[in-house]
């Protein structure tokens, strides 16, 4: 499939600048992304945005680190090069995220 054909993914207009919450070197992992969440809920709609398309494209499975890179590609679009600080340590939280949202 040629390239210009390929951007049938989410919508930009949802994705905002990234804010960082403050952070406690004592906090938990899970601590730090609920607090980056709240912050950032658009993120989780776009991951799941993205599951869907590649599920309805027909994609076998679909793994949370390509969404990540997904989603970082169509960030630095949206936000003109604006630096996506997206921690990976956050992808198995996500995954919960989404199988709770999209079991199927």
């Amino acid at each position: 499939m040629p390239i210009h054909q390929q951007e049938q993914l989410p919508d930009l207009d949802d994705i905002q600048r990234v804010q960082q919450p403050v952070i406690d070197p004592g906090q938990s992992i899970q601590e730090r992304f609920e607090a980056f969440h709240a912050l950032n809920p658009w993120v989780l709609r776009h991951l799941e945005q993205l599951a869907a398309d590649c599920v309805a494209k027909g994609f076998r499975s679909v793994g949370v680190g390509m969404l990540f890179e997904l989603l970082r590609r169509r960030y630095g679009e949206a936000t003109h090069g604006d630096a996506f600080r997206l921690n990976n340590s956050y992808r198995s939280r996500y995954v919960r995220f989404l199988i709770e949202r999209r079991p199927e």
